[in-house]
């Protein structure tokens, strides 16, 4: 009522005053808080110890140690402009190559994605980011289809940044994205240096994952598809 004070409530009937408490109190009159949107997962194979956990709605807080130091600083400005939160433990052969240690922190962070993302209600699931460093242009786009693939048109001008394998790149997009079963496009257009290249590449796919994964309260309660599931 307008004007209502404590005194005119205190005036009520008590099972009127008891209905309109237990109303106040029920769960369903009050906006329930989102439930976390984390994953942990740990693999561990004869080439690879993996812990990773992932928060989709973090501030791009990073805690990297793979042992690959320009993997390293990828994945800490994939997280930093993707506004994750991410602590990945690696370990692996690396006295071999760093192959099978890129390859499997994809695949580990993907499924933490699939996991986080739960039933992907309520989720944008499109995004996209050009992005520039310095002299590299590079388009990263993705759809959280339930489609796991990656269409990658990067070019680079040399195959090493400094202990760094650059076609490794394309094999962590490609496990990430099988795994988290989205469709993921990057491309370059333009770029002299490979770690320019690379780096853009990294931070275009956290932002187009940021994008997408963020939720819509608009459509909070539903999927955003014509086919009733992704």
């Amino acid at each position: 009522m307008k004007g209502s004070t404590i005194k005119d409530f205190e005036n009520l009937p008590d099972q009127v005053r008891e209905e309109v408490v237990d109303a106040a109190e029920s769960p369903a009159s009050r906006t329930a808080p989102e439930s976390p949107r984390t994953a942990e997962v740990v693999r561990t194979t004869k080439e690879t110890d993996i812990k990773l956990a992932l928060n989709l709605d973090g501030t791009g807080q990073a805690k990297v140690a793979t042992g690959v130091p320009f993997f390293d600083h990828m994945l800490e400005a994939f997280t930093r402009h993707g506004l994750f939160d991410l602590d990945v433990q690696a370990t692996g052969d690396i006295d071999v190559d760093a192959h099978h240690t890129v390859e499997d922190v994809g695949i580990v962070l993907g499924q933490a994605f699939a996991q986080a993302l739960s039933d992907k209600r309520g989720i944008v699931r499109f995004g996209n980011s050009f992005l520039a460093m310095d002299e590299a242009l590079v388009l990263a786009a993705v759809d959280i289809s339930g489609r796991g693939q990656l269409h990658y048109a990067v070019d680079l001008p040399i195959e090493m940044v400094g202990s760094f394998d650059t076609t490794l790149a394309k094999e962590f997009f490609i496990a990430l994205a099988a795994n988290a079963g989205v469709t993921l496009h990057i491309r370059s257009f333009s770029g002299e240096n490979s770690h320019h290249i690379l780096e853009a590449a990294f931070k275009a796919a956290g932002r187009a994952l940021c994008d997408a994964t963020r939720v819509n309260p608009r459509i909070a309660e539903e999927l955003p598809t014509t086919k009733g599931a992704l």
